[in-house]
């Protein structure tokens, strides 16, 4: 069985597009996957590129942690953890940045378009050597099959080429090369604003929040100026487009005449949105609050999974470190 791994940056709260993206795609792939064949972790040491505060970085992987069992994850069949539980994987992340030609890292499209939005003085080592700490996660484990948004292509396919790069230097396949996993239906969730949904764009549906300020991000749904008579286009309309993501096949078909039809408002479209939401995900908030409610809770499972990966981490890693001349970590 080849080996599943995925993890959500401890930002925020996972936003619909995260879950529908990243979270139940994997949940359901690790439930059904061979004990200890999927690992998915939150990934705080990514965070720190963006959050300087630590303690928001903390409370974030609680938040994390609480959707990804409110969402049905049976911890017992993965390996389910902490990022910097397993400080391993920022040893292997030197070895890489020390064989990995730096020339190849600034030909990064996530790290150009950073460039773009941020001052150049505030840009971190971190930053730029994202991808590294990235490829570490997924090669220490040497896992195979990594569920991504398109955008995380790039990311990949860098920790291809450090695969490939480190099996030829040591002259050993000692690292498999990953392949991206890629949800056709939800590889692009769109945010309020029609562009990819994203807590930096702040035009996200958090299904978590309180039923008000869920009502409110839904309704801040951008559309055009169209009446309530004239007739609307499915095609290109963003509640539409959200609807469909998450309504069964009867109900959008429903909605799609009233649109084609008319007489029917935007204002109608996203209270069917919004009680949709709340009908569909309401096992799922109630779990997740209670998590929260219970992080001693939260930490004992995320504890557990360390435990597990370290296992498996030690082993690796003093593999890797015997072929580097060094001596093993006991």
């Amino acid at each position: 069985m080849e080996k599943m791994l995925t993890g959500i940056r401890s930002t925020g709260t996972p936003h619909l597009g995260n879950i529908l993206g990243v979270i139940i795609p994997s949940v359901s792939i690790a439930n059904k996957n061979t004990k200890h064949s999927s690992f998915i972790f939150i990934a705080d040491l990514h965070s720190m590129v963006q959050i300087e505060n630590v303690k928001t970085i903390s409370n974030n992987t609680y938040q994390i942690a609480a959707a990804w069992l409110a969402f049905g994850l049976n911890i017992d069949n993965c390996l389910f953890y902490r990022q910097s539980d397993v400080s391993l994987v920022t040893e292997l992340a030197w070895y890489f940045n020390c064989f990995y030609p730096y020339q190849r890292l600034v030909l990064s499209h996530a790290f150009k378009n950073e460039m773009k939005k941020i001052d150049k003085g505030k840009i971190s080592v971190g930053l730029f050597t994202y991808p590294i700490l990235m490829a570490a996660d997924i090669l220490l484990y040497n896992a195979q099959i990594i569920p991504v948004g398109k955008d995380q292509l790039q990311h990949i396919e860098i920790t291809r080429s450090i695969a490939n790069f480190f099996n030829k230097k040591i002259g050993e396949k000692l690292f498999a090369l990953p392949n991206a996993f890629l949800q056709k239906k939800n590889m692009f969730v769109i945010g309020t604003d029609g562009e990819k949904m994203s807590k930096s764009k702040k035009n996200c549906i958090n299904i978590f929040s309180s039923d008000e300020v869920l009502k409110k991000q839904i309704m801040s749904i951008r559309t055009d100026s169209k009446s309530l008579e004239e007739k609307k286009n499915p095609e290109t309309d963003y509640i539409m487009s959200l609807y469909s993501l998450i309504a069964p096949l009867e109900k959008i078909e429903i909605m799609k005449k009233k649109y084609l039809r008319g007489g029917y408002g935007y204002y109608e479209a996203k209270i069917a949105l919004y009680e949709h939401i709340i009908h569909k995900f309401s096992s799922e908030r109630e779990k997740f609050f209670y998590y929260l409610k219970n992080k001693s809770l939260l930490d004992h499972i995320l504890a557990l999974g360390a435990k597990k990966a370290k296992n498996i981490a030690y082993k690796r890693l003093n593999c890797i470190r015997k072929h580097l001349k060094f001596n093993s970590i006991i």
